[in-house]
């Protein structure tokens, strides 16, 4: 699914209404009434309703969406913000068919005319729509708090009022909504941690936007869907042997963190790596070959940590560090060596990163397209700080380019900035997953699609994808608060069967 800005949001509808055709106000009538199918379907028209309207195309919608109501026979108020001046030509001419209607219709000027909520009553938000540029204030923002203050169930009209589209919105009074009724396609906005308070749960509605427009545009931004995934993944040729499919060289574990290079070792094998080598500390020996049979094992001179690699890297397809490695100057000088000899791929995770970090010059070695998998943390030591949400995802694009990697930035909607400017926002993944040994899994992952047959952007949309996919069906299982990152990794085959097209 397309991510598009406001701007471009704009321009849709107006490229819809000039090649469709269709009038503006046809188009708002069609809009809102996907929002009463909506409201139909999910059992709200036994409810009394309380909408709030601007006087734009937001509050046209809600307007429109007053009268559906009421000709259902719910009982509806329309409170208007009134300033003075007329509405836009739409919102115009569905208030003169408002007042056809047993709609009360009030208009608020100041903070003296506002009305206590019913209790009971459903709340929609159609104050402002997307193409807000400015922080609310005065009456506006008194409002909006008045009804935050309520707690009814709140369901906002495309985006929450009082939420920025393209910029953060910290600071800001913005409405809470329990849901969000988006009109075609998300919003930057509706993929930030930051704005996870305002938007509920959002339902994203086909309104019925002309396809032409997206075929005559740059679009920077996709949100991973079932679709993309189905269209990426490889079947598996009958044929096939191991060495089809790849030998990966991972380095991980240190003593008293064996378990990371357990848990990215088993996601690797599980997400299709034909061979797999880890190499380790000498204590971790007996555990790896324990836990986990079928990788083949290389001991580091050290006892405790790694600290160099004998053997020839050109081998391998792939080179996946640092889960659980540690920081120590004798395993900085490995990653050192390793990135002026290893030309191919990487994935580079954790301690690896935290190596980094500490010697950015470390960054320009790094072969091209290799992937980078820092948490938000881990980004900010790597590339300094961000003040938002908005901010960091501008860094992870410009950091990506200079560099000619690709940076996994973990989190909600977990970001994918790739080396040519466009970026991935993934769909899949809960909070549950939110504990020790995720990431080192999600390293596995990558390292295992890397070292396939895949296009270096393919590998991170597919792994990123499988990854919160995987804690999708171990949350159904176990919960959220039960599941650990071990159950990710059981998850996998679950997730890759559920997209196979064989």
């Amino acid at each position: 699914m397309e991510i598009l800005s406001a701007e471009q949001v704009r321009a849709w509808d107006d490229y819809t209404i000039a090649n469709e055709p269709i009038l503006s106000i046809d188009l708002m009538e069609r809009a809102a009434s996907k929002c009463f199918e909506w409201l139909e379907q999910n059992n709200y028209t036994n409810s009394s309703f309380t909408i709030f309207c601007g006087k734009g195309n937001n509050g046209g919608d809600g307007l429109v969406i007053a009268r559906m109501l009421s000709e259902k026979d719910c009982f509806v108020t329309v409170y208007i913000l009134e300033f003075g001046h007329k509405g836009t030509e739409e919102f115009q001419a569905n208030l003169a068919r408002l007042h056809q209607t047993s709609v009360q219709i009030f208009f608020v000027q100041t903070e003296e005319n506002f009305h206590p909520i019913p209790v009971n009553d459903i709340m929609i938000d159609a104050l402002f729509g997307s193409g807000l540029n400015r922080p609310l204030t005065e009456v506006t923002q008194k409002l909006v708090e008045h009804i935050n203050q309520s707690k009814n169930e709140i369901i906002s009209i495309d985006i929450p009022s009082g939420l920025f589209v393209d910029k953060s919105s910290k600071g800001n009074t913005v409405i809470q909504a329990s849901h969000t009724l988006v009109f075609q396609c998300l919003k930057p906005a509706f993929l930030v941690a930051e704005n996870a308070l305002f938007i509920g749960e959002a339902h994203v509605l086909d309104i019925g936007l002309h396809p032409g427009y997206l075929l005559q545009i740059q679009i920077d931004s996709i949100l991973i869907d079932k679709k993309i995934i189905q269209q990426i993944l490889k079947p598996r040729n009958k044929f096939a042997h191991k060495g089809n499919f790849g030998h990966a060289l991972l380095l991980a574990g240190s003593y008293g963190k064996m378990g990371a290079c357990v848990l990215a070792a088993k996601a690797c094998l599980r997400s299709g790596i034909g061979l797999l080598t880890c190499h380790i500390p000498a204590c971790g020996y007996n555990i790896i070959q324990t836990s986990v049979p079928e990788a083949m094992v290389t001991i580091d001179n050290d006892e405790d940590i790694i600290t160099g690699v004998k053997e020839d890297l050109s081998k391998y397809n792939v080179l996946g560090i640092g889960p659980g490695i540690g920081t120590d100057a004798k395993t900085k000088f490995l990653l050192e060596t390793i990135l002026q000899q290893y030309k191919k791929q990487m994935v580079v995770d954790a301690d690896a990163l935290n190596i980094i970090s500490s010697d950015k010059n470390l960054l320009a070695q790094l072969p091209h397209n290799s992937i980078i998998t820092p948490h938000p943390k881990e980004f900010e030591r790597l590339f300094g700080k961000c003040e938002n949400d908005f901010e960091r995802i501008t860094s992870a694009k410009e950091y990506a380019k200079k560099y000619q990697i690709i940076i996994i930035l973990k989190g909600h909607n977990t970001f994918i900035a790739l080396p040519d400017g466009k970026g991935y926002f993934n769909s899949t993944g809960n909070a549950g997953m939110a504990k020790g040994g995720s990431g080192d899994v999600l390293t596995g992952i990558v390292t295992a699609f890397a070292g396939q047959d895949y296009e270096p952007w393919e590998a991170a949309v597919l792994s990123v994808y499988f990854h919160g996919l995987a804690g999708d069906f171990a949350a159904n299982y176990f919960s959220q608060q039960s599941m650990v990152a071990s159950d990710i990794i059981d998850g996998i085959g679950s997730a890759i069967l559920s997209i196979s097209k064989k």
